[in-house]
């Protein structure tokens, strides 16, 4: 609890946090996001998509998710919160703001748990392994930010300290510019000499009114002796005060020297030795109660003075320390920073900081800063090792996440796994590798490699080329194969890599790669390796654990989005098959040729209740149906193929007309209560033998609130039959009223009907998709039935259709001549009789 409190008050203003859970709502796909620190109450520290006013603010323990979460020893992953004894009584639960949830414990690097991170959404939703892996990977980073802020914070308070001890110290400075006569002073100096602030005149007029007159011209001949020689300044002196109040001035300077070789500038402080004592004990008292390393080094680059914290910090005592010179002391800040910038501001009388490593026997990074004195150089320094290890923990877990975010936003959304996952040796080379080869496994078992890269473009040719070529030179031993059959990342040397190559163009190519060493990662789905991302190394450079670690998580999400669409796949061509297995194929009476197609919905893997028909009632009439069932599920499939089987049914045992075989349909769907709402379309065409001999043919047709039939004459010329709004859909009213309209067609006319899918789309109305079916007709009039159908599809939906689109046509050839080749051969039920009176 007392954790939680120090990270709360050193979170501050930073965005961090909030860009944290704004990253694990877009990671998981969740509308809600939120960071918690538990102390004796829940604290939101962020947040994304809460209620406004959440952020800040505090609420009871007992009430929160989060709470259960930091009491357990892994995540908690509640896929349906109403469900969930443990959540379901919790307000956020009851007022339905969270119907899935899943949080992680903060731990902090001591074990300690201070809160949790989570996401949730108001629906249910199933979490995969791949979310709980993500959102603890966000805790880990949200952790190191809260450490490293506070940290930071601390770091901050102790350099306030360094300065209010400095000021303590009563130390002033100044610089008198011979050439102009400016002396300019501090504030301490100000106050030393009694000036209120803004009237010292910046003269060595003012500076000499103040000086005890038995002390002026001893100073001022020091002064002078310290611009004849180009030398130092020292001088001890009284200063008088405007209140009468005499204290006591020592002042150490320098002369820079001019182009000319003569003084241009003196340099130097000074500081109020009157009880010099106690002043030096003073002194010394500060400096031994400073939170941060001290030590002063004289002209000669001697130490003169250590404190405590800085014999701590460095590991030796003054005793040794004292007299030794900065250099031989320490060796390894030769030629370093470290001696850059002591020599710089010496040079320059400018102050320096600065960040430096020092090696082994320290083997700790230090934060330095330096002032150059009178005597030489005063350096405070803090050991900062933690600090830039924090920093490069949250600088690695940022790369590690912004890699994984890449590899994620590369495969989501898309069901071609393959393509994507081709993309992933970019991301790898030169992030984790100098480069790279993606392997996909076929489905009979055979590995063949897809994609490379290569940091070098020059090189580019090479590796692809390499690509092409090393499967087939590897042997059963090689790291492929071991880790296709191990599952497993398998860790090789170049050179052993190349000794199992046999002679040839791979070995030749190998040679000018040139790898020194190559780590190959399975990508690995549901119980199965489908693909490996092998990475290499050129001398000098090597896979860390942490790179490792990386990779191997970039292959397995790579593995996880290839079986997704595996098994997308899978579920596509059994839905597809499904639905087909409901259809059947069309009969095929004389002089007439029956076409049909089923396409389903190109987005997803659900069958749906698009559905054609073709029969021949026991008159010997051809029926045709086309229909849909409202839904895109296995129900609406379902119903489908029970109202497909009752239509079927009733019109070949009664050899009704279409509007009765549609009346005795919504008849028996009231009878066996499918609840189930469908639209259907019915043509029968039927002859008499005088329309025989005048080569014509009757359609009599009715319409349940599906579109209307187009008719091609043998013109080339499209008539829609009616308008699209017919009669009531089925499953609504079993006695409502169905109608039948009759139309006599010429031999050679082509009738289309035809569900939605085939004209609707998202940006425009039926209407629309309407004028565009019949602009294509008339373009694909002269085509035989199979093409023209299958040109229709490819015009309208591409191939690929936003919802299911079925289609049944019939071709009404010329009776005075043999029935056409492209018609097929002439096959009838045994129970219908010949052709006349039929179609």
């Amino acid at each position: 609890m007392v954790e939680a409190r120090r990270l709360r008050s050193a979170r501050g203003g930073s965005n961090a946090l909030d860009r944290l859970t704004e990253l694990a709502g877009r990671l998981l796909g969740t509308p809600g996001s939120q960071i918690s620190l538990l102390t004796d109450v829940q604290v939101v520290a962020a947040g994304a998509g809460l209620p406004p006013g959440s952020v800040g603010g505090e609420s009871p323990l007992e009430t929160s998710l989060c709470t259960v979460t930091a009491t357990g020893a892994a995540s908690l992953v509640v896929p349906d919160a109403r469900a969930d004894d443990r959540v379901r009584d919790l307000p956020p639960v009851a007022s339905g703001q969270v119907g899935a949830y899943l949080g992680t414990p903060l731990t902090t690097s001591g074990g300690l748990v201070i809160g949790a991170l989570c996401v949730f959404g108001p629906a249910p939703r199933e979490w995969s392994e791949a979310d709980v892996a993500t959102l603890q990977q966000l805790a880990e980073s949200t952790v190191t930010e809260l450490e490293l802020s506070a940290l930071v914070q601390q770091y901050e308070n102790d350099r306030i300290r360094w300065g209010l001890a400095i000021d303590a110290a009563g130390i002033g400075t100044f610089d008198w510019d011979l050439a102009s006569g400016r002396l300019s002073w501090d504030e301490q100096l100000n106050v030393m000499f009694g000036y209120e602030p803004g009237t010292f005149e910046e003269t060595i007029e003012a500076f000499s009114a103040r000086l005890h007159p038995d002390d002026r011209e001893r100073v001022t001949e020091a002064l002078q002796q310290c611009i004849d020689t180009c030398g130092e300044y020292d001088a001890e002196y009284r200063v008088v005060r405007p209140d009468g109040e005499t204290r006591w001035v020592h002042a150490r300077g320098r002369a820079l020297v001019g182009s000319a070789g003569s003084a241009v500038r003196i340099l130097g402080a000074a500081y109020d030795t009157t009880g010099e004592r106690e002043g030096a004990a003073l002194v010394t008292r500060l400096l031994e109660a400073m939170p941060a390393g001290f030590y002063s080094l004289d002209r000669e680059w001697r130490f003169t003075h250590v404190n405590a914290e800085a014999e701590r910090l460095i590991g030796s005592s003054r005793e040794e320390l004292l007299g030794q010179v900065l250099w031989s002391a320490f060796p390894s800040a030769v030629g370093s920073n470290v001696e850059d910038s002591y020599r710089n501001a010496v040079r320059t009388g400018e102050p320096a900081t600065f960040d430096t490593y020092y090696p082994a026997p320290l083997d700790g990074w230090f934060e330095v800063r330096a002032w150059p004195t009178p005597d030489g150089l005063s350096v405070y320094f803090l050991e900062v090792t933690e600090r830039r290890q924090m920093q490069d923990r949250a600088d690695r877990s940022a790369r590690r996440l912004a890699i994984l975010a890449q590899v994620s936003a590369e495969l989501a959304g898309t069901l071609d796994a393959p393509t994507a996952v081709s993309h992933l040796p970019r991301i790898v080379v030169p992030a984790l590798a100098d480069f790279c080869i993606v392997t996909l496994v076929d489905p009979d078992g055979r590995p063949r490699d897809v994609a490379s890269w290569h940091a070098d473009p020059a090189s580019q040719p090479l590796l692809e080329r390499y690509a092409d070529v090393r499967l087939d030179s590897m042997p059963v031993g090689s790291p492929v194969a071991r880790a296709l059959v191990s599952g497993e990342a398998v860790r090789e040397s170049g050179e052993t890599v190349l000794g199992m190559l046999a002679p040839g163009e791979a070995r030749d190519l190998a040679q000018i790669l040139h790898p020194h060493s190559a780590v190959v990662l399975p990508m690995r789905g549901r119980g199965r390796t489908l693909g490996l991302v092998t990475a290499y190394y050129r001398p000098g450079t090597e896979m860390t654990d942490e790179d490792l670690a990386i990779a191997q998580d970039v292959a397995d999400r790579a593995g996880l989005a290839l079986d997704n669409a595996r098994l997308y796949n899978a579920q596509q061509q059994l839905a597809e098959g499904l639905q087909r297995s409901l259809l059947t194929e069309p009969p095929e009476p004389d002089h007439a040729e029956i076409a049909v197609r089923y396409l389903p919905a190109a987005e997803a893997a659900r069958v749906g209740g698009d559905w054609y028909d073709a029969f021949l009632q026991p008159g010997g009439s051809t029926m045709l149906v086309i229909g849909d069932v409202v839904g895109h599920d296995t129900e609406a499939a379902a119903a489908m193929g029970q109202l497909r089987g009752l239509l079927r049914g009733i019109a070949t045992y009664s050899d009704a007309g279409p509007a009765e075989v549609l009346r005795g349909l919504d008849a028996s769907m009231a009878t066996l209560q499918t609840g189930t709402l469908a639209t259907a379309a019915i043509a029968r065409f039927e002859q008499t033998p005088d329309e025989l001999e005048r080569g014509v043919t009757r359609m009599r047709w009715a319409n349940a609130g599906h579109l209307p039939p187009l008719v091609v004459n043998p013109d080339g010329s499209v008539a829609e039959l009616a308008s699209w709004r017919g009669d009531l859909l089925l499953g609504v009213d079993a006695d409502a009223r169905r109608r039948e309209s009759v139309v006599t067609l010429d031999r050679g006319a082509t009738v289309l009907l035809y569900t939605d899918g085939l004209i609707e789309r998202r940006d425009a109305d039926l209407d629309a998709g309407l004028v565009r079916l019949r602009d294509a007709l008339v373009e694909l009039a002269d085509l035989p039935l199979q093409e023209m159908l299958d040109e229709l599809l490819e015009r309208l939906v591409h191939g690929r259709p936003e919802d299911d689109v079925a289609l049944v046509a019939v071709r009404l050839h010329r009776q005075d001549r043999p029935r056409p080749a492209e018609a097929g051969p002439n096959k009838v039920p045994p129970t219908v009789p010949p052709e006349r009176g039929t179609a």
